[in-house]
């Protein structure tokens, strides 16, 4: 029986919280303006467009050696795993969440909680790759954030109650939520996890005010969609790109949210791998699995749609953050948009309409594909397919093929970020490969639908993680950093030219955004898999991360698991700040 959640409260923070001024709480206008508000984060990825880019300039390469810790805030128990949570900031309040579907209200200042909120999960939950949570949203006096068991919760702000719960769907049928929510036009806009069980992904919104839902676009072909309760229309046609009935189980997971423009209105929005990885199961292309997908937020329609990896058999979700900006090329600036894909190749499109602009590969020795041609299709090297198995003497296995990257990506969950100062995307990268063979599957509820074996393996001998910074416009990279682990946090860069990210060996650490010198370290005594954020506090600079080792690579990693052996586990928030008398000097 699913147990009620629990409330922990500390009295005296939650009076210092109820007795600030807090009638309005976060608007319309300060989710809009968050890029450009230095005194808060109020969205994942530092404003809508995910661009993880703060105007602020105290920081820099001279003055970083003067950043201290301010506290570290622990979240508690025996619950650690990974933890992946991006925080948020507001009037005073850090909100971080963190695994198994916990979450927490911290005084910015003094690191005291003021409230934890922790979803009891019920037995049976189908997480594929660990029990994370990667952030919430604040949106008025409220703070949204989604559970492993698939439900969407909101919490007042300032007391950390239950507002309403609502269900996204059967966490049964493998469904969870991992993802950070996302506000847009009063409508909180999510996605589903669950692409290794043969659940259809999703894009939805929700009424900020009541939980209930607006439009739920599928993003599969054959699927139909609905609008105010009501179906709208079919996502592409039944079999255009699916044969059969492959298209009711065929996967394509929203797991990891997306970004809204207001230049062109439009939410982006990434779809997971194909169900089952198996590709001889499903000729075609497969829409709109491993994709990017421009939707109307007002309507949930689909206005423009482009497949980084058709027919994908190497499991390349397409669900890695698009980024909009302005690509400066020719004497022109364009309205492009960017994403470092799973698949190897770093893309930037036309934001308004999809068109392919360009593509680079970003990791070495990629084997799959021999490139990208002028449509921005691959160019499949046919002898890197994982073969069908019913076509094998045994029937029962395919041929193995080392297939680089390997299914864990170029590129994961992990955010990279993008400063309009120096005009570089900071990515970071893994190189590793995979051996893959594919094997007979059918679907089964609530159970893994692959239909394929695999190892992954590094591709070099002294790093697998790599911190790149790119230029988009001339699509070459400018610097890498390396790294022995593989790098599994998320990118932050600011005014001050400084580039943040954390590493598996316990490191939160600052690069010089042009150079790529590391410029600052700090050991958190475990593993940093989360998105570092900043904001201006009391005339100085902060610096927050959760630490926290886990996440996919120790659960999936194969070879490459081994070279985080050892790591500690951990459950932390850490802040640092520059005291204002050294970032004047």
């Amino acid at each position: 029986m699913r147990l009620r959640a629990i409330l922990y409260t500390t009295a005296g923070a939650l009076a210092l919280m109820l007795g600030a001024a807090r009638a309005e709480g976060v608007t319309d206008q300060d989710i809009a303006n968050d890029a450009k508000t230095p005194g808060d984060v109020v969205t994942y990825g530092l404003g809508l467009q995910g661009q993880r880019y703060s105007p602020l300039k105290a920081l820099t390469r001279d003055t970083i050696k003067g950043l201290v810790p301010a506290y570290s805030f622990s979240f508690g128990g025996e619950k650690q795993r990974g933890q992946e949570s991006q925080a948020l900031v507001h009037d005073g309040v850090i909100y971080v969440t963190g695994s198994y579907s916990r979450a927490f209200a911290i005084n910015a200042r003094t690191g005291e909680k003021i409230w934890e909120y922790n979803a009891r999960l019920p037995e049976g939950i189908l997480p594929c790759c660990n029990v994370v949570n990667r952030g919430g949203a604040l949106y008025k006096d409220r703070f949204y954030f989604g559970t492993l068991d698939a439900k969407l919760v909101a919490l007042d702000a300032r007391t950390g109650k239950v507002i309403w719960r609502k269900d996204i769907d059967d966490y049964k049928a493998g469904y969870s939520f991992t993802a950070a929510p996302m506000i847009v036009k009063g409508k909180i806009i999510t996605g589903v996890s669950g692409g290794e069980f043969g659940v259809v992904g999703r894009v939805e919104a929700r009424d900020a005010e009541t939980g209930e839902l607006v439009w739920s676009r599928p993003v599969i072909e054959g699927h139909v969609g609905t609008l105010h309760g009501k179906p709208s229309t079919m996502t592409g046609k039944v079999n255009e790109s699916w044969p059969g009935d492959t298209w009711k189980f065929g996967g394509g997971a929203t797991w990891l949210g997306g970004t809204y423009d207001a230049e062109t209105n439009l939410i982006y929005y990434g779809t997971g791998n194909p169900g089952p990885w198996n590709s001889a199961t499903r000729p075609g292309d497969n829409k709109w699995s491993s994709s990017r997908l421009a939707i109307n937020p007002d309507t949930g329609e689909i206005v423009w749609g482009f497949q980084t990896t058709p027919h994908d058999g190497w499991d390349y979700d397409g669900v890695n953050e698009f980024i909009p900006f302005d690509l400066h090329k020719d004497g022109k600036v364009v309205k492009a948009g960017a994403t470092a894909d799973r698949n190897g190749f770093f893309y930037v499109l036309d934001r308004a309409n999809g068109t392919f602009l360009s593509a680079m590969p970003f990791v070495a020795k990629i084997s799959w594909a021999k490139g990208i041609d002028g449509d921005g299709r691959p160019i499949y090297d046919p002898a890197f397919r994982p073969s069908d198995p019913s076509q094998s003497q045994d029937g029962k296995k395919g041929s193995t093929v080392f297939a680089v990257p390997s299914f864990l990506g170029g590129k994961n969950w992990m955010p990279m970020a993008y400063s309009p100062d120096t005009k570089l995307f900071y990515v970071p990268s893994n190189e590793w490969g995979m051996d893959l063979w594919n094997e007979p599957v059918a679907y089964k509820k609530g159970a893994a639908y692959l239909g394929a074996g695999f190892t992954i393996r590094p591709v070099f001998e002294d790093h697998i993680g790599s911190l790149k910074a790119i230029d988009p416009a001339t699509q070459k990279v400018v610097w890498e950093y390396k790294n022995k682990a593989p790098l599994w946090g998320g990118v932050l860069t600011t005014g001050g030219d400084v580039v943040f990210t954390g590493t598996p060996e316990g490191y939160l650490k600052a690069f010089d955004a042009k150079t790529g010198e590391e410029v600052w370290k700090f050991q958190l005594g475990t593993g940093v898999v989360s998105s570092p954020i900043t904001w201006e506090q009391d005339g100085e600079q902060w610096i927050g991360v959760a630490a926290g080792w886990g996440g996919a690579v120790p659960l999936w990693g194969g070879e490459v698991a081994k070279s985080t052996a050892g790591i500690t586990q951990g459950a932390s928030f850490w802040a640092f700040r520059l005291p204002k008398q050294l970032a004047a000097r």
